[in-house]
């Protein structure tokens, strides 16, 4: 399972597309599916490499990867449940998870969406709306974020709205990783 260094980069979002034909591999080994580097991917890194310099372009196509960097955080608030013991809504499984810390590091979570589970997620995560991301605040209910913070969630709302939506209208599934 991969693992973070605390003292590194911070935990992040990264979500890579595949073929329905490839559902039952992507639920049995969800790895298989994702990169063995994906900040190289949405960065535009070298993969794999100590030393590199960066385009800040995404090196795999946006069909493909979806990069929340750390606004999952305030994704994921915003779709939790308001309430112990209200379900949450379809698009908290695009964002749900938590990764296990130990010492100065963690244990990635790794979720796998099937094809089918796409279009309930999609047609909730259009429904998101800038003024809940206001209302609910941000990173578990904490007040408003400043316009800079709210423009920077609402950049990945927009971009995960496209991702999950071209999944739909493609018949594709998922693997998510936060690490």
């Amino acid at each position: 399972m991969p693992s973070g260094n605390a003292g590194g980069m911070g935990i992040r979002y990264y979500a890579y597309a595949f073929d329905a034909p490839l559902t039952e591999r992507a639920l049995a080994d969800p790895h298989s599916i994702l990169s063995a580097d994906p900040l190289a991917d949405a960065w535009g890194l070298e993969p794999g490499a100590a030393v590199s310099y960066t385009t800040f372009e995404q090196a795999v196509p946006e069909r493909d990867l979806l990069y929340l960097d750390k606004a999952w955080r305030e994704l994921q608030a915003l779709t939790a449940p308001v309430s112990r013991g209200d379900a949450p809504r379809p698009a908290y499984r695009m964002f749900e998870g938590h990764v296990a810390m130990h010492g100065f590091g963690w244990d990635a979570w790794v979720r796998t969406l099937r094809p089918s589970d796409i279009p309930e997620i999609a047609a909730d995560v259009a429904g998101l709306e800038r003024t809940e991301t206001i209302r609910r605040g941000h990173a578990g209910g904490a007040a408003a974020a400043p316009d800079s913070e709210d423009a920077y969630v609402m950049s990945h709302l927009s971009a995960a709205r496209r991702f999950i939506a071209l999944l739909a209208e493609e018949n594709r599934g998922m693997v998510y990783m936060i690490g």
